[in-house]
């Protein structure tokens, strides 16, 4: 096989959650612990840093992976979903995984893959932790790909685990209350490794300290020491301070992933950083500063309020859930345009009514469907947002959507394709078509 087909094997041949849903949810992470076996357990041969929550988990891979890259540490770099290509999961200081390697180990343990029954994710798990050890990186930033106890990144014993956040999300596995999703959340808290909470919550923080408190684990939480002050954001930069228990420790950092809900992200961040110091990492001020700034080009990050054209000003955002979208919300209000276009889709297992409820009523509206098994039909995406007072016309597709939106929009408006990580997806994609196609 080569590239192409085997990536065409691993997302239609094994069952993968982000295409088919629930049926590909497994409910213990067995098989990666068999998987790792077969592998001379990898995972045991590198540093880790592992990260869950429900929002911002991404962000916070990124930008500490960054950061370890500009203080000379190679960084093995592991994030879900991907965007436009599978190898964007994989990435060893910021450069994606090699397409032979990913052949080579689908070829050399395909009897495995198959025997052992192995989900999509699950083997990506596998590849990606197989490639970080042959690679000799000095530490590996790990992203959760859902909950934590159960997730098949949960087979690492890291030298930190950060929570960034808790949400309704994924409420169908996780539990559908913040106490109960903190539970699966706190399955990554190990044994006497420090751990780090993002956000306080009443409904949250006690599960936290209980479970720290058992398996004597020092937890710190970031919103109770740090604080990021905003001082500018222009849409493409934010320029903020970094306040510690009241006290300026860093000023005018700079950093190119804007929104209110970055400055959450950072100050967890900021608290990462500070027991990463404590436990023996070298990491400058200075490489803490650049590492923010270059984060996307040290990480290749994209989707987080990505701009794609400058004129009418066009924005990617892949927030699903409703602290996301009420994050997004927030950033919306900082900004000046003339009309809101909203090109909006998203998947079929989500209580999408209860966000299509959340979203500004004078905004005009282009429901589209994204291109996964998963993704909602547009017609019942219409007609349930016109049952919540916003209006709209349907297309097919996010490209015939946003051509839609372009032509209708003023220099001075502002085009918004939002509401799921796999629209956001086929818009990426396409534009990357696009400019090959040009080229």
């Amino acid at each position: 096989m080569n590239y192409s087909q085997t990536v065409d094997y691993m997302t239609k041949a094994l069952p993968m959650y982000h295409r088919i849903g629930a049926a590909a949810y497994k409910v213990d992470i067995k098989n990666t612990v068999q998987l790792m076996s077969m592998l001379g357990n990898p995972e045991k041969k590198f540093k880790t840093i592992h990260v869950a929550g429900t929002n911002g988990k991404g962000s916070v891979c990124h930008l500490l992976a960054s950061i370890l890259q500009e203080a000379g540490y190679k960084v093995g770099l592991y994030t879900s979903p991907h965007l436009v290509d599978f190898r964007e999961r994989i990435r060893v200081n910021g450069e994606m995984i090699i397409r032979g390697n990913v052949v080579d180990f689908v070829q050399t343990y395909r009897c495995a893959i198959e025997g052992i029954g192995l989900s999509f994710f699950e083997m990506t798990v596998g590849l990606a932790f197989d490639y970080f050890a042959k690679q000799k990186v000095d530490v590996a930033v790990v992203e959760v790909g859902m909950g934590g106890r159960l997730d098949s990144t949960n087979v690492v014993t890291p030298d930190l685990s950060v929570i960034t956040n808790i949400g309704l999300d994924h409420t169908q596995f996780l539990g559908d209350t913040l106490t109960q999703i903190a539970y699966e959340k706190a399955g990554i808290i190990k044994p006497d490794v420090p751990v780090v909470i993002g956000e306080t919550h009443p409904d949250t923080a006690g599960v936290f300290e209980a479970k720290s408190m058992q398996l004597g684990a020092p937890i710190d939480f970031a919103d109770r020491r740090y604080k990021v002050v905003p001082l500018s954001d222009n849409g493409q930069m934010l320029t903020f301070d970094v306040e510690k228990l009241g006290q300026t420790v860093f000023k005018s950092l700079k950093c190119p992933l804007t929104g209110a809900y970055q400055l959450k992200n950072l100050a967890t961040v900021f608290q990462s950083l500070e027991i990463l110091r404590i436990i023996g990492y070298k990491i400058s001020d200075e490489n803490i500063a650049n590492g923010i700034l270059n984060v996307v080009k040290n990480t290749g990050i994209q989707g987080r309020w990505q701009m794609i054209a400058k004129s009418p000003l066009t924005i990617c955002e892949t927030a699903h859930n409703p602290d996301g979208i009420r994050a997004m919300l927030a950033k919306l209000d900082s900004m000046k345009y003339k009309r809101l276009h909203i090109v909006y889709g998203c998947v079929n297992d989500k209580d999408y009514a209860a966000i299509l409820r959340m979203l500004p009523h004078d905004a005009e509206f282009y429901f589209t469907r994204p291109s996964v098994e998963r993704g909602l039909d547009v017609e019942a995406l219409a007609a349930t947002a016109g049952e919540c007072g916003l209006k709209g016309k349907s297309y097919a597709n996010v490209g015939d959507a946003l051509a839609a939106a372009t032509s209708d929009a003023d220099p001075n408006d502002l085009i918004l394709v939002t509401g799921s990580i796999f629209l956001v997806a086929d818009c990426l994609a396409g534009l990357k078509k696009r400019t090959i196609a040009a080229s």
